[in-house]
């Protein structure tokens, strides 16, 4: 009586397990329908339209959230407009799905630049080049944009001051 009772209720949890299982896509799979609004993101990008591809790219991403390459192309739209906070965030979403994405890294640690954390960046920096052997273009392009540095905004430009009128 006691072992029917353990046995009926074991295999009920590998049948509600396995059946779960078994109604996941492997993530290397990518909704066709996100894929083909990442195509018409990025040519919304292309041809200027900001507001249009951040549309397609945020349905993209709402119709599958495993798109990588969705995240990271709305970042760069967030970017070239001048949000590198939300870039951030964006890069860290696909990040999260794939963290040897050096694109990914090297995009968020231009950001990272952008908002004056030079350190942090340099950590991208440090992993893109432990990733990539061999010298690849996302490491000479983050290393550049740290040698240059944070963007000079108002608030951190010094004014000398002058000299009083006798």
């Amino acid at each position: 009586m006691r072992v029917t009772s353990v046995a009926l209720a074991a295999a009920l949890t590998l049948v509600c397990v396995s059946t779960s299982l078994s109604g996941q896509r492997p993530d290397d799979q990518i909704d066709a329908r996100s894929l083909q609004l990442l195509a018409q993101g990025r040519a919304a990008r292309a041809a200027g339209n900001l507001d249009g591809a951040t549309d397609l790219l945020e349905t993209a991403v709402a119709v599958d959230p495993r798109n990588r390459q969705a995240f990271v192309t709305l970042a760069e739209v967030a970017e070239s407009r001048g949000l590198p906070g939300k870039a951030i965030r964006l890069y860290r979403e696909a990040l999260t799905l794939e963290p040897n994405d050096v694109v990914a890294l090297r995009g968020q640690g231009e950001a990272l630049v952008a908002k004056g954390a030079v350190a942090i960046a340099k950590t991208n920096l440090a992993k893109i080049r432990t990733l990539c052997k061999a010298g690849c273009p996302e490491a000479n392009q983050l290393a550049a944009a740290i040698a240059k540095g944070p963007p000079v905004t108002t608030a951190q430009t010094e004014t000398k001051p002058t000299a009083p009128k006798e």
